[in-house]
């Protein structure tokens, strides 16, 4: 099998799957000289995610990216939405060939959660109103997905964010972090704890007006996301720490 230099490594979100790429991966197949990877977390197979540790997803993404290593890629790229967006972190935080990272709705803080514990009325508040916010996209489908979750899986999902915490004091490689200003999973703070605490030369964090927690949707907003994306992989990055909104 024949492996380029360079690959781009894509981790979804919880209870998500690859489907919540939208066909990203295949968008970024056409860029020239990098190769996309995508993989299933543990659990994340079945309608229901349950009987999962949090390790079990720390485990599966070191050993994504040690396959990539182990077979010439000496240049990694890293896309993590959510979920994902901690994982990439405590990924690109360990491993010198993660040269870019890029967060998607980074779930170092989020909503329905108070002091560890789930807020079911919150969350059944939000998608009653949930078609009004977003006329009917798929938020929708993400918020139904979480409250069908068992309290034991979103007890690992807090356990992994709290493990993965520190990590990004550690992140050197440019990093773009993007945030939706209608996410109602993900909120502010989560992005800013990025943003305010990575250790890059290169730290971009992009607020994007109309976009929700689906990062990769076909909307105008998420094209907006994806086309961000795309430039900031393909061009060579200078220093900077910059906040941009669209």
């Amino acid at each position: 099998m024949f492996f380029r230099k360079k690959a781009i490594l894509m981790i979804h979100g919880f209870v998500g799957g690859c489907y919540d790429f939208f066909n990203f991966q295949n968008e970024l197949e056409i860029i020239k000289k990098l190769d996309v990877y995508t993989f299933t977390l543990p659990g994340h197979d079945k309608i229901i995610v349950n009987d999962v540790k949090y390790q079990e997803w720390i485990k599966e993404s070191t050993n994504q990216i040690e396959f990539l290593i182990n077979n010439g890629y000496k240049e990694i790229y890293l896309i993590g939405h959510s979920m994902g967006g901690v994982i990439a972190s405590h990924l690109a935080s360990l491993y010198p060939q993660v040269k870019k990272l890029v967060l998607a709705a980074p779930a170092f803080r989020y909503f329905y959660f108070k002091d560890g514990k789930v807020d079911i009325k919150s969350m059944n508040e939000t998608l009653k109103n949930i078609k009004e916010i977003f006329n009917g996209d798929d938020s929708e489908k993400v918020v139904s997905r979480i409250i069908k979750t068992p309290i034991t899986t979103m007890i690992e999902f807090t356990k992994l964010v709290t493990h993965c915490q520190e990590c990004v004091k550690y992140i050197n490689c440019p990093t773009l972090t993007i945030h939706g200003l209608n996410d109602i999973i993900v909120p502010t703070e989560g992005t800013e704890y990025v943003y305010n605490n990575i250790n890059s030369k290169t730290n971009i964090l992009l607020n994007i007006k109309n976009l929700n927690h689906e990062c990769f949707s076909k909307t105008k907003s998420g094209n907006i996301a994806k086309e961000n994306i795309k430039e900031f992989l393909i061009k060579k990055q200078k220093k900077k720490k910059e906040i941009i909104n669209l």
